[in-house]
């Protein structure tokens, strides 16, 4: 992946600096605009991991930052599947009004991520055209099959990239490490427009992320993680569309998280009878952070505890989409490698749920032990 950085010139980081200075003068506003805000009681919301009010219009800055490149860049702009920033504009609108407070149902947004894709297939005129399975592949080939399965893949991305988005950080690493991967596996097979998109969106994400972590100044916001996890899955599905040569699992390694993440929260909500879209506090990032506040920092330090999060976490999100890199033209390591991970994340997940209630059963057996002593 060391060569991909070589790309990332100039232009990019003056993309990353409209970023920044986009969330900076979010930043400042926020006191005199209280829409940029959000709604009131957001910090009292079930999955909410911070205890202030913040700006949730990160996106706007990474959006910006899209936007001029796209404007300003020949190389991106003449090519026809900027569709893929055209129909992200549709679910971007979308996320936004959440953001600022108009209420946006869960199911509405995923209504907005099925159209916005409908939108890429009409204007780019491809699916995803195969995932590397025998049998799997013939039929993607008929639009009945792969137009659904496409819509269902990138939303999937999308909205598990809105899921992570709870710790500083985590979020915008995350889809900086996915766009780095997969601008390295376009640059194997030559596909020059598409290492240049997924860098223009990296960028962006560098500038949010300088204001982001550790101290969590302003948020990404449903605008920022729904698109950003939407443009990623169309740029993999590009690429998978271009070469051949990529295996359609490597690309999947470089998005492992945000859609591990996907499927074990539907999993959980399901079989505790609830509904798959209903917010909770059991994604792995809030496991994490509860152990490190009932281990050593206690719930009233989570200005720490939520940063700290994402650094526990970094090693599993990386390892993924460089593993996805190594392999990028070998299906079947791929695969193994997709299996391997997929073992790890849900014998740690359900390894750490277990750790995280007993260590709160012990603590709260000792505090009760000391305030019989006390009395």
């Amino acid at each position: 992946m060391t060569s991909i950085f070589a790309e990332f010139t100039s232009f990019k980081f003056g993309m990353a600096f409209i970023s920044f200075a986009t969330c900076l003068m979010i930043i400042v506003m926020k006191h005199r605009v209280p829409r940029i805000n959000g709604r009131p009681g957001v910090t009292s919301a079930v999955q909410a991991a911070h205890s202030r009010v913040t700006p949730r219009i990160g996106g706007v800055g990474v959006g910006c930052a899209v936007g001029i490149g796209i404007l300003l860049s020949p190389t991106i702009g003449t090519e026809a599947h900027t569709g893929i920033f055209g129909a992200a504009a549709l679910l971007f609108a979308v996320g936004l009004a959440e953001d600022l407070g108009f209420l946006v149902s869960p199911r509405n947004r995923l209504l907005a991520t099925l159209a916005a894709s409908l939108l890429a297939v009409g204007i780019l005129g491809h699916w995803l055209p195969r995932v590397d399975v025998p049998f799997m592949d013939p039929l993607l080939r008929y639009w009945f099959f792969g137009i659904p399965f496409t819509l269902l893949l990138t939303a999937g991305v999308a909205n598990g990239f809105n899921l992570i988005d709870g710790v500083n950080g985590l979020a915008a690493t995350t889809g900086m490490v996915a766009a780095l991967a997969l601008s390295s596996i376009a640059l194997n097979v030559g596909y020059d427009a598409m290492v240049h998109a997924a860098l223009l969106l990296a960028a962006g994400l560098l500038g949010f992320l300088l204001l982001n972590y550790p101290f969590g100044l302003i948020f990404l916001g449903d605008a920022g993680a729904y698109t950003a996890g939407f443009i990623l899955a169309w740029i993999g599905i590009a690429i998978v569309v271009f070469s051949p040569l990529v295996s359609a699992w490597a690309v999947l390694l470089t998005m492992f998280w945000p859609l591990a993440d996907t499927l074990i929260a539907m999993f959980r909500r399901r079989h505790k009878s609830g509904a798959t879209m209903s917010p909770d506090r059991l994604h792995a990032h809030q496991l994490v952070m509860r152990a490190l506040e009932i281990c050593w920092l206690g719930r009233s330090n989570r200005h720490i505890s939520n940063p700290v999060s994402t650094l526990v976490l970094l090693p599993f999100v990386i390892a993924p989409p460089i593993t996805g890199v190594a392999l990028w033209n070998q299906s079947l390591p791929a695969f193994l490698a997709v299996f391997f991970y997929c073992a790890l994340f849900a014998i740690s997940y359900l390894l750490g749920g277990r750790i995280v209630r007993r260590l709160r059963r012990k603590t709260y057996r000792e505090g009760s032990v000391a305030k019989l002593k006390k009395g």
